[in-house]
């Protein structure tokens, strides 16, 4: 089977040093090892974050901003890259036909941001289309979607199950400049939309809860499920390929 797994900046890179990404890699190796194909997606987290806002203080423009964030996402996937094995891609993919050849090819490919006013919860998605990706996993530092901000409201519910229309109703009145921080934002909630790509959206801080998730759709997150399809998730049996 072939996943996209979009690891958040603040789940990979909590803080500096290695021991987070050496576990995130050691996961994705282990799912290669179990024959699946994968693209990798790395967000720029909290250091992005900081050099974003001292910017926007400096007087930079919102493009500015978006390409000062891609910088550091790339920064965050060289860490992964260099914790991986040999089957990986040397540097960041930058678009996405050299991140789709490389999958092809059946090497581990690792992107960044790819260009401004598109964040990397866009870029996992897109990758999952242009790939034709069975399964989609966000790794983020919240366990799913909510109806608010759980940092902020206390009311806000976890769903367990959303349609990807559901999902973009959802998202939709989020804010969108750089740097700003959601599960998933609202690019990524369309194209989602329009590729019926399944999908889960999970707090991956601890790294074992991808590889269950992708392994057997074992997860406490939440499943974006595309119309049409049963609710039971069936890619591990039938995409042994």
């Amino acid at each position: 089977m072939k996943v996209v797994v979009s690891i958040g900046g603040s789940v990979l890179v909590p803080e500096p040093g290695g021991d987070r990404v050496a576990e995130h890699a050691a996961v994705v190796e282990d799912l290669v090892a179990d024959g699946c194909r994968v693209g990798a997606v790395v967000g720029g987290g909290g250091v992005a974050r900081e050099y974003i806002t001292a910017a926007r203080e400096l007087g930079a423009n919102e493009i500015e901003l978006d390409q000062l964030g891609i910088d550091v996402t790339r920064l965050n996937a060289r860490l992964l890259i260099a914790a991986l094995g040999e089957d990986t891609i040397t540097a960041p993919a930058r678009d996405y036909d050299e991140a789709g050849e490389a999958i092809r090819q059946g090497d581990v490919s690792v992107m960044g941001g790819v260009a401004p006013a598109q964040t990397t919860d866009a870029v996992g998605a897109a990758l999952a289309e242009y790939v034709d990706a069975d399964l989609l996993v966000y790794a983020t530092s919240v366990p799913g979607v909510f109806s608010a901000d759980p940092n902020e409201d206390d009311d806000a519910t976890k769903y367990d199950e959303l349609t990807a229309t559901e999902l973009v109703d959802v998202i939709g009145g989020l804010e969108m400049t750089a740097g700003a921080s959601s599960p998933v934002d609202l690019l990524a909630a369309k194209i989602i939309q329009r590729s019926g790509m399944r999908t889960i959206v999970l707090d991956g801080t601890d790294p074992e809860r991808i590889a269950r998730a992708v392994r057997h759709g074992d997860h406490d997150g939440t499943d974006v499920i595309p119309e049409g399809v049963g609710e039971e998730p069936t890619y591990w049996a039938e995409n042994e390929r």
